[in-house]
């Protein structure tokens, strides 16, 4: 068997790691996790700008309750607290990613926690869905699908 069938078959079985899914390449993977882990970083940094930025182009946002909202300057207003209101905790656990060529989809689990203006704080948690597009040789979220698990 030659080294090159070998890569080929490595680069689309699935790695899986506790209870996680994964398929495609180890690079495609661990930059879609690294983001995964910066967007949470700048939510709580509450860097709105550098939240906008992990959105493709044309990215839609599905939030619960609402419209579809379109587009970086639009989704960043979406993303906005209310002054007084602080992301103490933000974590996402995806469960599957899966690449098929320049789209990546990454179905799982997010957890937070906030800080309200009368300094209560509440925790949260959900489930998402994902869509990710190769853009200029970065995974981008194309489209965001989200709702609240209720305790």
């Amino acid at each position: 068997m030659n080294l090159r069938y070998i890569l080929m078959l490595l680069a689309i079985v699935p790695m899986t790691a506790t209870g996680q899914d994964y398929t495609g390449s180890k690079s495609d993977i661990d930059s879609i996790l690294d983001a995964v882990n910066r967007f949470s970083r700048s939510y709580m940094r509450a860097d709105y700008e550098g939240l906008a930025n992990f959105y493709a182009r044309e990215a839609r946002i599905l939030p619960p309750g609402a419209d579809i909202i379109q587009g970086r300057s639009a989704i960043k207003q979406r993303w906005l607290v209310p002054e007084g209101v602080k992301i103490l905790h933000h974590k996402v656990t995806p469960v599957e990613i899966k690449v098929i060529g320049e789209y990546a989809y990454d179905v799982g689990y997010y957890e937070g926690k906030t800080r309200r203006r009368d300094q209560s704080e509440v925790s949260w948690r959900g489930k998402y869905l994902i869509v990710w597009k190769k853009e200029e040789g970065h995974w981008r979220i194309y489209l965001d699908a989200w709702n609240r698990i209720d305790d």
